[in-house]
């Protein structure tokens, strides 16, 4: 999904998203400014991998960017899934991996110059959840899951932490061999519905997930803790059309889903929610591949408080 945000109330949001953590004393008056001002953007980049610890339509991509190029840069992207074994064996097993970049800019009052580099941190974030299904109906369960998950983050130029030292005498531990690593531990409820006829497939899923955020091992002016909490609404629809692919009825499919974010998640990137709405075609490939029996290929809008836009999905059914 590529947005555009109102990112003047993202920054605000960003520095009273974490509650005060330990800094490292610095050698001068500029550097612990220049470091307070580093130690804020990295809270917030640990905030925001919350976005992207389950599997979620709404977070699989995201990218936000201020148009006056004097804001932070970000740009998510995941890949996830989860299901039962089997109806006579209802464990069920989730995993996500996400890739986000992170662009906050240095300008003006670092030192006695005045210095604007742009300064990358990468993360890779995966996620696991393991989970029990019980059984309400014949066609509604409940499912509690326990999740744990690892982050790392790094700055891929540390290079501009020579270059910022040279040219002002401010010495930024992250950016010269800076790097952050989390791990996270929490759970999940799901209410799951599914409702399989001939003429019609109907699933939903109302999910709560909290999990929390610790820094381990990491450079001293980084470390900290973040919570994830997020509550998700998602549904869909299936309808055999009368045309044929591979020997099945080829499917219509339409979605929808929105997601809370709460605690420190809400606000953080200036919107509250997220929603989206998609459509698209799916593929039965049960008559010539048992493995991968389903294909779909989905086009959704995805929109909140300031933020909109579109994205493609394409998932596979076992």
């Amino acid at each position: 999904m590529k947005s555009i945000a109102t990112l003047s109330k993202v920054l605000i949001a960003m520095a009273i998203a974490m509650q005060a953590h330990h800094t490292c004393a610095q050698s001068t008056p500029a550097s612990s400014t220049a470091n307070n001002f580093l130690k804020k953007r990295t809270d917030a980049f640990m905030t925001i991998t919350g976005y992207s610890l389950t599997p979620d339509v709404t977070t699989g991509s995201l990218s936000i960017t201020d148009k006056g190029g004097n804001n932070p840069n970000l740009q998510m992207i995941s890949l996830g899934g989860g299901d039962r074994i089997s109806a006579g064996f209802p464990l069920y097993l989730e995993g996500t991996i996400a890739l986000n970049r992170y662009n906050p800019t240095f300008t003006d009052g670092i030192g006695s110059s005045s210095v604007t580099v742009p300064v990358h941190w990468n993360g890779i974030t995966g996620t696991g959840g393991i989970g029990w299904d019980f059984s309400l109906t014949d066609n509604l369960r409940i499912r509690p899951i326990a999740n744990v998950m690892l982050v790392h983050v790094e700055s891929d130029l540390s290079i501009a932490g020579r270059y910022i030292e040279n040219n002002t005498g401010v010495d930024l531990q992250f950016l010269n061999k800076g790097r952050m690593n989390a791990y996270g531990t929490g759970g999940s409820l799901m209410l799951d519905y599914e409702d399989y006829k001939p003429e019609r497939e109907y699933d939903a899923e109302l999910r709560y997930t909290n999990i929390s955020i610790n820094t381990f091992d990491s450079s001293s002016a980084v470390q900290g803790s973040a919570n994830s909490q997020s509550l998700g609404l998602w549904a869909r629809a299936r309808y055999p059309t009368p045309l044929t692919v591979l020997e099945r009825p080829l499917r219509a499919v339409f979605e929808i889903a929105h997601t809370e974010f709460l605690g420190q998640l809400r606000g953080a990137l200036g919107f509250d929610y997220l929603s989206s709405v998609g459509t698209g075609i799916e593929i039965d490939r049960s008559a010539s591949d048992p493995i991968f029996n389903r294909v779909r290929l989905v086009f959704r809008y995805q929109f909140g408080q300031n933020v909109r836009g579109t994205s493609i999905g394409l998932a596979a059914s076992f």
